[in-house]
């Protein structure tokens, strides 16, 4: 059986892909092998490096959970402003009208071409400037702000693709019933392209939350990365805590694509089977499939 990338491999096919397969293997644990003896060689393996983690409760009390709180907080302002801020760019370079179109187009194009690290440090360097925020709160602002700047530009971007993606018939249908542009855009587009946009919304809100690490390693932010170097001051294994921090960094995306990829699948089984139904005064679809136009205002 065939599809439409590839041939379905024969017998001597698939014994090539299961020798190459072994080969693999056999060299992914050569790599860890070698990684952990070296490991062993410069007593990163040893207890004391790692027992800190289970039986001293400070270590999470004063450092670990305090940085993940200041990393969530920081994630989720941004992701809070950046996805209806990125939307709404998003349906703006959509516009017809070329005086709203082409300035929103070169300010997503503009940021998207900065990187997010520039962004948070002019953004610092322009707090200190303007004076409007405290020092303490500064290195949080500035994260945010870069965040959010670059991340908006982003979900612009997946926003048009997203509802470019689906057929033209949709909107000329939608025409043909007498709905008006911001009606289709919002009874009709939108819903249908959300379920098509919502993997890569998602793989944006774990860069979102990724890239607060960033504000700790220059700004200052006191985000669960920048704890390493606290950790690693009192307890001497660095090696131990970067690996504890990238397993809570990996614990939280996951369960981040977990929700999305159950809403994902909520939404699709709510379409399953359901008619458009369009409220007010534009047409009502009854359950024989007949349309007819409401009522005049």
């Amino acid at each position: 059986m065939s599809s439409v990338l590839y041939d379905t491999p024969g017998p001597r096919a698939k014994a090539r892909n299961w020798i190459y397969t072994g080969i693999f293997l056999v060299l992914v644990g050569l790599a860890l092998w070698w990684v952990l003896a070296r490991m062993a060689e410069k007593n990163q393996l040893d207890a004391d490096k790692w027992t800190p983690f289970v039986t001293d409760s400070q270590i999470w009390t004063t450092f670990l959970l305090p940085g993940l709180g200041e990393t969530l907080k920081a994630g989720l302002i941004a992701m809070v402003i950046a996805l209806p801020l990125g939307a709404l760019l998003g349906i703006a370079r959509l516009s017809d009208h070329a005086w709203v179109r082409v300035p929103v187009g070169a300010v997503v194009e503009f940021f998207r071409a900065i990187p997010v690290l520039i962004l948070m440090i002019f953004s610092s360097a322009l707090y200190v400037v303007l004076g409007t925020v405290s020092s303490d709160l500064r290195p949080l602002y500035a994260v945010v702000t870069g965040l959010v700047l670059y991340n908006a530009s982003v979900i612009a971007e997946i926003v048009r693709a997203g509802i470019l993606s689906l057929p033209r018939g949709q909107t000329d249908a939608a025409k043909a019933i007498g709905m008006r542009k911001g009606q289709i855009m919002l009874y009709v587009l939108i819903p249908q392209a959300v379920t098509a946009m919502l993997p890569a919304l998602v793989s944006q809100l774990v860069v979102i939350l990724k890239d607060t690490a960033l504000g700790g390693a220059v700004l200052g932010f006191a985000d669960l990365m920048s704890m390493n170097r606290q950790i690693s001051a009192n307890y001497s294994n660095t090696i131990a805590t970067m690996v504890v921090i990238a397993v809570i960094y990996i614990a939280v995306n996951f369960a981040l694509t977990t929700l999305a990829s159950w809403l994902e699948r909520r939404l699709r089984q709510s379409k399953k089977g359901t008619g458009a139904v369009v409220e007010g005064d534009v047409a009502e679809v009854d359950a024989g499939g007949a349309a007819g136009v409401g009522k005049a205002p």
